[in-house]
């Protein structure tokens, strides 16, 4: 079985990491070739932190500023990120050493701090703020080593070591603050093969910084801004109650690496240990399959005796007294409460599916990796747009199948239900970021006309893309032939008999959703800890796997409910099969409370808010999909067990 693992596993990554071959580069992400003395810029992106929740731009804290400050043009999945892209003052220069150099300011002109300064950096400091650099659009990390335990440490002396994103803005030592005002840059190059003649080239393929804290008084500077670093020094304390004087320091060293340039992602992308991550997606695959399997047998043998006991032409009047899902024949089909609205709902499920399907597969292929920022939210946010035509389509012949007559109010609904929700809370969301004045406010740039055009261009997408593509998708979609029922609906309804207690919606709900979410709650913890801890999420491979079971897994659940439901003489399937099949998106909400209060370390009302807003959008979202994937593997089961047997 170890065998089978560590081949699967290999195999299983090199589909990972597919865009790590030295033939194939990510578009618009290729290597960029320095000469010595060439100048390696170094970019500022955010402050960011999990307690807050909440990024800032580079330049809200007093740091040295450039002659000229320049923000880089940005796509939608950076603003959406809260990125700020902007330069610095530091001067890199490739394979040049600096042993320590001023950042600004004359040594015997330090930099004076305000008050008001020195009280929003303390505050930065509390909430544990991390500083995100980037160079060659490599991030900084900083190196954390140690021993995995005493014995090994006795034996070996050999540590392990881990990387985290960025650096931390300073630490606290009781009541005190103290500020990171040295950063030791150390840049790993890759020299390049030319040929004899040629002046060699480099390419930079790990960038790490480790920041440290010194006290003004200890910094040895002459007049040319170099300096000196002490052995050892008191650290730089911050003070909020005073002003503060200080100096931003820097040196640079740089390491030759084997590490090829197409692998240089690979110190990011494996940041903590994934034997136990592979060991749990394999068990989720072979539990989920194995039960998947057993249900589907158990399914389909009761059918097949089902449809063979009804289809006895001799035993007619004994068939006519048991109870079973055929005595429902003639309500099956009768349409339900509230058609456009559900129809709305099951359209934007489409859309749901078919946008996230694409983004993960493209994803698996490498065409989305970290390294193209912010492209997978843009690729996700327009794809939605785009897809918004098959959410039309299957809307509007649905909505006709349920004898609905609206067609361009139900297009409308479409194009609105769920689009707007997700808007009116991400809107009342953005008030409270932007009165904390951080940069995750979607178009929160400095100055009011950047402000609207942010706001505009996400209204526009919805407007003149979403909109106009839901109500073509629903025009051709209800002109379409209506899905066709193989029995009639009689005109008086049929009585339903009293249920019996776990026949409830509520159980049902319970029930249904412990499946599909016992395969995926391992990739849950995953992907928030990216989303909520500033974490790479890049393991699209296993995602798919999981998408794949996740849809089996719900299909499977859907059939075995309704099947139950008919049996039980109740032919009002069409709501609650939407609501059951979503059943494991409560288990999400659960999931996501666990997490927040054993997990993050968030104390205050804002960030709170920020987190369980988002994760309400998450929860809504993810019922919306696994709502619509087992309402039409059930629309299609009962559809064919009906078909099956002969009506008089």
């Amino acid at each position: 079985f170890s065998l089978l693992q560590e081949r699967l596993r290999y195999t299983l990554l090199s589909l990972l990491l597919l865009h790590g071959a030295d033939s194939f580069y990510v578009p618009g992400v290729a290597p960029i070739n320095f000469y010595r003395i060439d100048p390696v810029e170094i970019k500022a992106v955010k402050l960011t932190s999990s307690r807050t929740q909440l990024p800032y731009e580079y330049y809200s804290l007093p740091f040295c500023q450039p002659a000229k400050i320049t923000y880089k043009a940005e796509n939608l999945g950076e603003v959406l990120r809260g990125d700020r892209i902007v330069n610095t003052p530091f001067q890199v220069s490739m394979n040049v050493e600096k042993k320590c150099e001023v950042l600004c300011n004359l040594p015997n002109k330090p930099v004076i701090l305000t008050v008001e300064q020195s009280k929003l950096i303390a505050e930065r400091i509390r909430e544990d703020y991390y500083v995100h650099l980037i160079a060659d659009n490599l991030p900084v990390a900083t190196r954390l080593e140690f021993y995995s335990n005493r014995e090994e440490e006795e034996k070996k002396k050999e540590k392990d070591v881990q990387f985290e994103h960025g650096y931390r803005l300073g630490f606290m030592d009781g009541n005190k603050f103290y500020l990171h005002n040295h950063l030791s840059f150390i840049l790993y190059y890759h020299r390049e093969e030319v040929e004899e003649n040629q002046e060699p080239t480099y390419r930079v393929v790990r960038f790490e910084v480790i920041p440290q804290s010194i006290k003004l008084e200890d910094l040895k500077a002459d007049e040319k801004s170099m300096c000196t670093l002490p052995e050892a020094s008191a650290p730089q304390e911050i003070d909020p109650t005073k002003e503060n004087q200080l100096l931003f320091t820097y040196s640079v060293h740089w390491e030759e690496s084997d590490i090829k340039w197409a692998s240089r992602w690979d110190t990011y992308l494996t940041m903590s240990d994934v034997q136990i991550h592979w060991f749990s997606i394999i068990n989720s695959v072979v539990v989920v399959f194995f039960l998947s399997g057993i249900l589907s047998m158990i399914i389909i043998r009761t059918l097949r005796k089902d449809i063979a006991n009804y289809n006895k032409e001799d035993d007619i009047e004994d068939t006519m007294e048991e109870s079973g899902w055929k005595l429902v024949h003639g309500d099956v089909f009768r349409p339900p409460q509230y058609p456009m609205i559900l129809s709305s709902l099951l359209g934007s499920g489409i859309q749901l599916f078919c946008m996230i399907l694409i983004v993960i597969f493209v994803a698996m292929l490498g065409m989305l990796s970290p390294s193209s920022r912010g492209a997978l939210m843009t690729t996700a946010c327009f794809l939605f747009m785009f897809m918004g035509i098959f959410g039309g389509f299957f809307a509007g012949r649905l909505y006709r199948t349920l004898k609905g007559h609206r067609w361009k109010k139900g297009a409308f609904c479409t194009a609105t239900l769920y689009p707007g929700v997700v808007f009116g809370i991400c809107f009342v969301l953005n008030c409270f970021i932007w009165g904390k004045h951080s940069s995750g406010a979607v178009g929160s740039w400095s100055g009011v006309v950047w402000r609207i055009q942010g706001r505009v261009a996400l209204l526009c997408m919805w407007f003149g893309i979403s909109l106009p593509l839901v109500y073509l998708g629903y025009y051709f979609g209800f002109r379409k032939q209506p899905y066709d029922n193989p029995v009639r609906t009689n005109q008086i309804p049929r009585q339903i008999p009293e249920q019996r207690w776990y026949m409830n919606k509520f159980v049902g709900i319970l029930m249904a959703g412990i499946l599909p979410f016992g395969a995926m709650f391992i990739e849950l913890f995953f992907i928030f800890s990216a989303i909520w801890e500033n974490q790479f999420y890049y393991l699209f491979g296993f995602l798919f796997l999981v998408f794949i079971i996740l849809v089996v897994s719900c299909s499977q659940i859907s059939i075995v409910m309704v099947y139950f439901q008919l049996c039980a003489e109740d032919y009002r399937w069409w709501w609650r099969t939407f609501l059951v099949s979503g059943g494991s998106a409560f288990y999400v909400l659960i999931y996501a409370v666990f997490y927040f209060v054993n997990k993050l370390d968030i104390v205050e009302f804002i960030p709170s808010l920020l987190y369980f807003g988002y994760t309400a959008l998450m929860v809504l979202s993810f019922w919306l999909l696994t709502g619509t994937i087992g309402f039409y593997a059930a629309y299609m089961f009962v559809r064919k067990i009906y078909a099956a047997v002969k009506i008089d």
